[in-house]
C-alpha cells in the first residue's frame, strides 16, 4: 500500500506538471517554464536555446523607432556597398588608403548584418528564440568582425601617419603586400579574440531563465544567466578589452599626435586643410566606434543596465556602420568625384 501510494503521488505530480506546461503557448514557452521551474543547469546538451528580448513593443513611439532602425540599417548596407563598388571601379581610388577603407566598409556590411536582421525578424514575426548553437555563432561573428574593425582602424591611422609624415616613402612603406598583411592581421586578430571569448562563454552552465535581456547574444548579457562564478572570466574579458580596445586607441592617439605636429608645421594652407579634414574624418569614426565598445566590455557589470546596453549596442551595431561611408565620402573630394563619374556613366548609358 505504501508503494502504491508513492506511485500515485509521483504520478499526480507529473500529471500536474504536464498540465502546467500545456497551459503555456508553444514549445518555446514550455521550455522556458521548465527552466524557470529550476530543473538545474543546462547548456549545449539541452534541446532548448535562448529567448531574446525584443528591443521595441507595439507603442506608436517604438514603431517609429523601429522604422528608424530599419531605415538606418538600409542606408548602412547601401552606403557601404556603394563605397566598396566605387573603390573597386575607379582606378584613381586604387591606393592604400582607399583599399583599407574598402575593407572597413566590407566589415561594416557583415558586422551590422550579424544582429539587425534577427532583431527585425523578432519584432515583425515574433521569432525571438535562438538556439544554443545559433547564439554561439552570432556571438562569435559579432566579436570577430568587431575586433577586426578595431584593429583595422588602428592600421588606418598608421597609413595616415606615413602619408603625412613620410610622404616620400609612402609607396614603399605602404606597398600592396603590406596592405594585404595589415588586413590579414586584423582578420586573424579578430578570429583569435572571438574564438577565445566564445569558447569560454559557452562553457559555463546556464540555468533558470532562458531569457536574455538583450536583442542579440552578447557576452555581458549572456553571462548574467550563468549559474557559476564568472568573476575570473570577467577579469579576463577586461584584459581582452585592454588588448583589443585600449592598445589600438593608444596607437591611434600617438599616430594622430605626430600627424598634428606635422600638419601644424606645413607651409601650404591647402595641404594643411586637406590633412586636417582627412584626420578629422578618421578620428570621428574612431570615437563613434571605440567609445560604446569600451562602455560595454571594460566597465564593471554594476555600471550596466539592460536599457542602457540596448541603446549603446544600437549605436555601434547600426548607427556607426551607417555613418562611416557618410563621413568618408561627404568630406572627400576623390570619393565624390568617383561617384559623379559613375552616375554620369549610368546617365550616358541610359541615354544611349
Amino acid at each position: 500500500m505504501i508503494v502504491i501510494k508513492k506511485v500515485i503521488f509521483y504520478s499526480s505530480q507529473e500529471e500536474g506538471a504536464c498540465h502546467t506546461m500545456q497551459g503555456h503557448t508553444g514549445k518555446e514557452a514550455s521550455g522556458e517554464a521548465w527552466q524557470e521551474a529550476g530543473r538545474g543547469p543546462w547548456n549545449h546538451s539541452s534541446t532548448v536555446g535562448f529567448i531574446l528580448t525584443s528591443l521595441f513593443n507595439e507603442s506608436p513611439m517604438d514603431l517609429f523607432l523601429f522604422s528608424m532602425v530599419v531605415i538606418i540599417y538600409t542606408l548602412a548596407m547601401v552606403g557601404n556597398t556603394a563605397m566598396v563598388f566605387l573603390i573597386w571601379a575607379d582606378a584613381q581610388l586604387h591606393t592604400p588608403m582607399y583599399f583599407l577603407l574598402s575593407q572597413l566598409s566590407f566589415l561594416d556590411i557583415f558586422f551590422t548584418s550579424v544582429t539587425v536582421p534577427k532583431m527585425i525578424a523578432g519584432f515583425l514575426f515574433g521569432w525571438t528564440s535562438i538556439s544554443f548553437v545559433g547564439c554561439g555563432a552570432q556571438m562569435f561573428f559579432f566579436m570577430f568582425l568587431g575586433a577586426a574593425e578595431c584593429l583595422l582602424l588602428a592600421l588606418m591611422a598608421y597609413d595616415r601617419y606615413v602619408a603625412i609624415c613620410n610622404p616620400l616613402h609612402y609607396l614603399s612603406l605602404m606597398s600592396h603586400q603590406t596592405c594585404l598583411l595589415m588586413v590579414a592581421a586584423s582578420w586573424l586578430g579578430g578570429s583569435i579574440n572571438a574564438s577565445i571569448q566564445t569558447a569560454l562563454t559557452l562553457q559555463f552552465p546556464y540555468c533558470g531563465s532562458r531569457r536574455i535581456t538583450h536583442f542579440f547574444c552578447e557576452v555581458p548579457s549572456l553571462l548574467r544567466l550563468a549559474c557559476a562564478d564568472t568573476a575570473a572570466y570577467e577579469r579576463l574579458l577586461f584584459v581582452t578589452g585592454v588588448v583589443v580596445l585600449l592598445v589600438p586607441i593608444v596607437f591611434i592617439t600617438t599616430s594622430y599626435a605626430l600627424i598634428l605636429a606635422a600638419v601644424l608645421g606645413m607651409h601650404s594652407v591647402e595641404g594643411r586643410q586637406k590633412a586636417l579634414a582627412t584626420c578629422t574624418s578618421h578620428l570621428t569614426v574612431v570615437n563613434l566606434f571605440y567609445g560604446p565598445l569600451m562602455y560595454t566590455y571594460m566597465l564593471p557589470a554594476s555600471y550596466h543596465s539592460p536599457g542602457q546596453d540596448d541603446v549603446v549596442s544600437i549605436f555601434y551595431t547600426v548607427l556607426t556602420p551607417m555613418l562611416n561611408p557618410v563621413i568618408y565620402s561627404l568630406r572627400n573630394k576623390e570619393v565624390t568625384g568617383a561617384m559623379k563619374k559613375v552616375i554620369g556613366k549610368c546617365g550616358v548609358g541610359r541615354t544611349a
